[in-house]
């Protein structure tokens, strides 16, 4: 009787710490994977216009690996809906890779290479639908302060018949969380 308990608690010791094993390499990893994600830093821009039977809503999620104090780069994604009635309607769907640099705590320079479909909708048949890509290169400064950033970027691939704004130069606004 007594070689049997021991038998069993031999079992149970031996349990015991095949079990402990893997939560102990577990939890390491779980450190290792925290100090990732303690670096990354979520961002997200928003623009809205609407007025006389427009509207453009548009949404940019996207996260930033900061490397250190000066440094970081992340990715985006982005989504746009813009309707004029009774003439048009787009969607225009993105993804980017984006680094920024700063130089000084106020001053962000930034690069942004994106790559978004573009699907145009006309109401009138005169004009013809249109489905195309488009590459855009945004070269961006900003102010910071705190965590926002308000800026101006400029796009050096701009296209007048395929960038989606109608602009090389224009503003943005960007949140970190």
């Amino acid at each position: 009787m007594k070689v049997y308990k021991l038998l069993n608690l031999k079992y149970v010791f031996l349990l015991l710490l095949c079990c402990s094993i893997p939560f102990k390499l577990f939890s390491q990893k779980k450190t290792q994977t925290n100090e990732f994600w303690e670096n990354v830093r979520f961002s997200g821009g928003f623009g809205l216009s609407f007025g006389d039977g427009f509207f453009s809503g548009t949404l940019s999620p996207g996260a930033i690996y900061q490397f250190n104090e000066k440094l970081g780069i992340g990715l985006r994604v982005s989504g746009t809906y813009n309707s004029l009635k009774n003439a048009y309607n787009s969607t225009i769907f993105g993804a980017s890779i984006i680094s920024i640099f700063n130089p000084i705590d106020i001053l962000q320079v930034s690069s942004e290479f994106e790559y978004a479909s573009v699907n145009q909708n006309y109401d009138n048949p005169i004009f013809q639908d249109r489905n195309y890509w488009v590459p855009a290169l945004y070269l961006g400064l900003g102010y910071r302060t705190n965590n926002i950033v308000f800026g101006i970027r400029y796009d050096a691939l701009y296209d007048r018949d395929k960038s989606i704004y109608a602009d090389p130069v224009s503003p943005f606004v960007t949140f970190f969380f």
